[in-house]
């Protein structure tokens, strides 16, 4: 066939009309927007300067903590959590419109084969009889045919869909990254919650068993004559109420269990995690500074990856305004006898250029171009905020970190004065110089003191896995894949 031999000439033809006119893609090449960034943190004072190579950098900054089943939790996670199955099935959806888009460089080639009957009256005579005859002629015509279409992106709209495509790409990854994070950072909150409530249910337990014990002598007292009946109701109402307090408890560290199972995507009856005496440490967390946060924050990277599409479907939209240059070839055989059907003088073919423009739309070109532009300006300002709430967020933690260490300090000032005070009173009571009310208030004080300052630390590990969060994590804005930093093909 001369079409199909032809072809190869013809595509080289357009490889040297595409490289000439390869530099020339309509629209705007993307610019960063411009944003006010701090050269640190307004709360920094004190911390340390995150560092290349530094812990944050290895990516299962839960380590940190140092906790196997927590490590083995957050793993789990990663394999069969749902809502993170279905943001990465959203991923692959983005990845695969970018091999879409990619394909639109390439020419298309099709094939058909098909064998059809038609007929057509001749008309029909009335005879002297009153009945009808008629007579037809049918046809039989057998096709074989192969055609090649390609569009030559000589005004960039090809290429701006690309970039879009991929800048679309790279926002569902980061997407996916950033809800990973947040899901981690929420299942490793609940698991630090848990195993701070553990040790409350041993200091309310260990509690009970002391306050068990001055029952029991209280009530001795009262039966040798020593303390009257109302010593005895005091020290049963103290070990009664605590009791209570350690019954609480449990209901609390049931919806933490509970909310990590459906984190690790199984249900609440499957997961089971057993009190351990340890807490996990608290880390030191080195903080990036603010120019690097734009980097380190999947969902900062998301939002500018959605202005740089924005900014491609401008040129797309301003790519509309020209003609579409596209080159065809097509050819096969045609003929009425299956016999002699792929016969030379049964080939047809044809090749030529085609050049389209629309002359008039009503405005449907312009229009579109300016829903770009608005487009592309919500995305600027949607990434704007993006980066100033991200820096609010490390401010916030670091803040919050930095006041709850020296409340810690002073409780545990506050605490050390308050088991002072529980030894000397009760060694005052068995003595006989003090009532049992001066117990009762000072041993209330104490646990009041234990308990806060167990809920302090639960609250400067919670900060800690924030601040961890609003650094962006241990994600990196790396190489997707492979295949995203491949060129189209040149036309």
């Amino acid at each position: 066939m001369k079409a199909l031999a032809a072809l190869p000439t013809l595509l080289a033809l357009n490889l040297v009309v595409g490289l000439a006119l390869s530099a020339c893609a309509i629209g705007p090449d993307y610019q960063r927007p411009e944003l006010s960034t701090p050269a640190q943190f307004k709360q920094s004072e004190g911390w340390t300067q995150a560092k290349p190579g530094d812990a944050l950098e290895r990516g299962s900054w839960w380590q940190l903590y140092g906790d196997s089943e927590l490590n083995t939790l957050v793993e789990r996670l990663s394999i069969s959590n749902q809502n993170l199955a279905a943001s990465a099935a959203q991923y692959r959806q983005a990845r695969a419109l970018v091999r879409g888009a990619r394909a639109a460089f390439y020419p298309s080639l099709s094939s058909s084969a098909g064998a059809s009957r038609s007929g057509q009256g001749s008309g029909s005579q009335r005879s002297s009889s009153g009945t009808g005859s008629s007579a037809a002629g049918v046809s039989t015509s057998y096709d074989l045919g192969l055609s090649a279409a390609w569009e030559l992106d000589i005004w960039g709209k090809l290429r701006r869909s690309l970039e879009s495509s991929r800048a679309g790409y790279e926002a569902s990854a980061a997407d996916l990254a950033a809800l990973k994070l947040s899901l981690q950072a929420e299942l490793v909150q609940n698991y630090l919650q848990l195993r701070v409530l553990d040790d409350q249910q041993r200091l309310l337990d260990a509690t009970v068993a002391a306050y068990a014990r001055s029952l029991k002598l209280t009530e001795n007292q009262y039966n040798a004559g020593i303390v009257p009946k109302s010593d005895v109701s005091q020290a049963l109402t103290q070990l009664k109420s605590t009791e209570a307090q350690a019954i609480d408890l449990k209901w609390q560290r049931a919806q933490l269990e509970h909310a990590i199972a459906v984190l690790i995507g199984v249900p609440p009856s499957e997961l089971s995690i057993a009190a351990r005496e340890q807490l996990p440490s608290l880390p030191q967390i080195p903080v990036a500074l603010p120019s690097q946060l734009l980097e380190r924050r999947p969902d900062v990277a998301a939002a500018e990856r959605r202005v740089i599409a924005a900014n491609a479907e401008i040129g797309v939209a301003e790519a509309a305004w020209y003609p579409d240059l596209a080159i065809s070839a097509s050819g096969g055989y045609r003929g009425s006898s299956f016999a002699d059907w792929v016969e030379l003088p049964n080939r047809f073919w044809s090749l030529g250029p085609q050049l389209a423009l629309t002359l008039f739309d009503g405005g449907a070109r312009s229009a579109e171009l300016e829903r770009s532009e608005a487009v592309y300006e919500q995305t600027v300002a949607q990434y704007r905020q993006a980066v100033l709430d991200s820096f609010r967020e490390v401010e916030d933690t670091l803040v919050q970190l930095r006041v709850l260490e020296q409340e810690a300090g002073v409780q545990q000032q506050a605490l050390d004065a308050a088991r002072e005070s529980l030894r000397l009173i009760e060694n005052q009571y068995r003595a006989g110089s003090v009532d049992f009310n001066s117990v009762v208030s000072v041993q209330a004080t104490a646990l009041s003191n234990e308990r806060s300052n167990l809920s302090l630390l639960g609250s400067r590990l919670t900060a800690s896995v924030q601040l961890i969060a609003a650094l962006g994590g241990g994600w990196q804005n790396a190489q997707l894949q492979a295949d995203l930093n491949q060129s189209p093909p040149a036309q």
